[in-house]
């Protein structure tokens, strides 16, 4: 199946108020994820990946330890990436719910335990990449990180949370200052019912 170019759930100034303005999300959104849609499509045309799933793809042509990924998956894979991000975001999302504070209470200490870590792993990502909240195949929770475009789906995970630290999801808004953008997105972007659902 070729990939297509998800609407934003939200009007590209939706989340301009809460520290991501509309030219982030235009050139994100418009630009960046389009181009990994079309790349992507070009890519698997006319090969055995023409039709897959794009989780099918992203399992498919993942290779563990390899340093650079084949054209396929990077593309599949960012893809996947940032159609789950745009739906982990949202304006004026609610509280936290329960069942999920409790979980994260379970698994880290303390949900603030949990913000600290998870922003400790994205500003530690080298280079470009993703932090995550996921649920492992045990069930358990972690925060883990991973480079480029390498998302949970690579290692039989759940992604719960997701936060790019790719400097295109930053820069206009916040220059070189990742840790204040993650502190940001962790505070004021993220939708926890969202986050809860995907549990």
């Amino acid at each position: 199946m070729a990939f297509s170019l998800p609407d934003l759930p939200y009007a590209h100034d939706a989340l301009a108020d809460l520290g991501m303005s509309a030219e982030t999300l235009e050139f994100h959104h418009d630009i960046h994820h389009k181009a990994y849609v079309d790349n992507g499509n070009k890519l698997i045309a006319g090969t055995e990946w023409d039709g897959k799933s794009v989780e099918d793809i992203i399992t498919g042509t993942y290779q563990s330890g390899a340093v650079a990924q084949s054209g396929i998956f990077n593309n599949a894979s960012q893809h996947w990436n940032h159609t789950q991000f745009w739906e982990m975001m949202g304006p004026g999302t609610g509280g936290m719910p329960g069942e999920l504070e409790k979980a994260l209470t379970e698994s880290f200490g303390s949900v603030e335990k949990f913000k600290e870590e998870f922003a400790a792993a994205g500003a530690g990502q080298f280079g470009s990449g993703w932090c995550w909240l996921v649920k492992d195949k045990d069930g358990s929770l972690r925060v883990t990180k991973t480079e480029n475009g390498v998302n949970p789906l690579c290692f039989g995970q759940t992604a719960l949370l997701g936060c790019d630290v790719w400097e295109h999801s930053y820069y206009i808004d916040f220059r070189n200052k990742r840790p204040a953008y993650l502190s940001n997105f962790l505070e004021k972007l993220v939708n926890w019912e969202n986050v809860a659902a995907r549990m």
